[in-house]
């Protein structure tokens, strides 16, 4: 039977989660909202 507790002690993320998270948190990315957003004001900005 597996014990999910020791498990848990003995697990270390990957080197790629990492430098993915240092990347999404240090860098301000634009998401789909913000891309919308920014299309809509140039949509109304163009009528």
């Amino acid at each position: 039977m597996l014990d999910f507790e020791e498990e848990l002690k003995r697990f270390h993320p990957s080197l790629e989660i990492s430098q993915v998270e240092d990347n999404v948190y240090n860098h301000n990315l634009s998401d789909v909202t913000d891309l919308m957003d920014e299309m809509l004001k140039e949509i109304k900005e163009h009528q």
